[in-house]
């Protein structure tokens, strides 16, 4: 992790995680949270917002691990490595997420499938930005 492009990464990944996730939860998916059959499921809007500082540390923790994965696994084949890691970590988490919270919410399939198919395109997404920040350190020539 001396590498500065892992951190610039990082916070790269974190930044875009948290526009995309609004552009998810509070556009395109507000109005269904809205609806009260969902809205029932879930905390008032106050105590979410009170709670808000503890998704932030998430994102955080979330994006390093995202951004660290990718690093040890880096192969340097460009975009295409980041589209692949992408979907490997859209399936493992926003699947895994997606369904598991199915099973223990009273909510609309519809909502789950949602949950999952923008999440997939936001991890296909956030692997294509690391891919194109991270390099690794260049090695230091061998002494003659």
């Amino acid at each position: 992790m001396k590498n500065k492009n892992f951190w610039i990464a990082f916070i790269v990944v974190f930044i875009v995680l948290e526009i995309m996730n609004y552009i998810i939860h509070a556009v395109i998916l507000g109005s269904t949270y809205a609806m009260e059959n969902v809205a029932k499921a879930f905390r008032t809007m106050e105590d979410m917002q009170s709670k808000m500082w503890v998704m932030y540390i998430v994102d955080l923790v979330w994006s390093f691990f995202f951004v660290f994965l990718f690093v040890k696994g880096y192969e340097n084949k460009g975009v295409m490595e980041g589209v692949r890691y992408g979907i490997y970590i859209g399936l493992f988490v926003q699947f895994v997420a997606a369904y598991a919270q199915y099973v223990v919410y009273p909510l609309e399939y519809s909502l789950t499938f949602q949950w999952f198919i923008y999440g997939f395109i936001e991890s296909i997404i956030l692997g294509i930005v690391t891919a194109l920040i991270y390099k690794p350190a260049a090695a230091a020539p061998a002494a003659a």
